[in-house]
């Protein structure tokens, strides 16, 4: 660990939901507020690496970033809102989920840059929402819907079916998951660590000069490939399981534990 802890980080990526920001508290911790205002000062870039969209991250912009991934990599934009990436998912996998939810119960909602809309209401989908704290989006106009500009769907499937349901319904898009209520679509290729690669591009960072917090399956790209990936204490097994350090929760001050660890903040004085 003494290798990483001589590390130089440049920039560091922070996951949202269950990392930043708390589910049980729906506030983030003052201790983690004071740590990204304190990174920022030592020149250290701090950027959001989220599932949710630009417009889905009022609840954080309390807080100055430098930079905002959202749709876990597939919308990329500076805080000044400069694109430097967007993939939409491909329209056949939209138009063939549409027609898979006219013979099955599943539900789903539609991300774009500006707006979401959902199928129905669905008791996952009302659940979904109250857990994060957002509004249920409107439905979808079943008579003129948007195929071509989708950013994102969350599949309201279970874990147990989402391989055959991707294999079959949305062939040319990947999933992935931070909840058992759901899986995150995205455009095939893209994820968190395609959207660190942009930022890293952006500022002259070298990805040996990064670091990441994240406690999801969509946050295993990215803990992976930086110098320094932290799963939170509240993170699922398998991103414990590729983290280089694993933090408490994030309601027990995880991040600027793990910031002091490292060397990067000195809370001594």
């Amino acid at each position: 660990m003494t290798s990483l802890q001589n590390t130089k980080i440049k920039a560091i990526f922070f996951d949202v939901d269950g990392t930043l920001f708390s589910f049980k508290t729906r506030s983030i911790p003052e201790s983690t507020t004071k740590a990204i205002k304190d990174l920022r000062k030592k020149g250290i870039k701090v950027i959001v690496a989220t599932g949710r969209s630009v417009n889905d991250l009022d609840h954080i912009k309390h807080i100055e970033f430098d930079g905002f991934l959202t749709f876990n990599g597939g919308h990329c934009t500076t805080v000044d809102g400069q694109v430097m990436f967007r993939k939409v998912i491909d329209p056949v996998d939209i138009r063939n989920l549409i027609e898979y939810s006219h013979r099955s119960d599943v539900s789903f909602s539609l991300m774009y840059e500006d707006k979401v809309r959902i199928s129905h209401e669905s008791p996952r989908v009302l659940e979904l929402y109250s857990h994060v704290d957002i509004p249920v989006p409107p439905l979808y106009d079943k008579e003129d819907v948007d195929i071509e500009n989708v950013l994102q769907v969350n599949v309201f499937i279970d874990s147990e079916v989402e391989e055959t349901f991707m294999r079959e319904v949305m062939p040319n898009s990947l999933s992935s998951r931070w909840t058992p209520l759901f899986a995150d679509v995205n455009p095939g290729g893209i994820s968190k660590l395609g959207g660190i690669e942009y930022f890293c591009e952006y500022f002259d960072i070298d990805m040996s000069e990064t670091m990441a917090f994240g406690d999801g399956g969509n946050d295993i790209s990215m803990l992976r490939s930086v110098k320094i990936g932290v799963a939170m204490g509240n993170a699922g097994d398998n991103v414990k399981e590729i983290a280089d350090h694993i933090t408490e929760d994030v309601d027990d001050h995880g991040i600027e534990k793990a910031l002091i660890h490292f060397g990067l903040l000195d809370r001594t004085s």
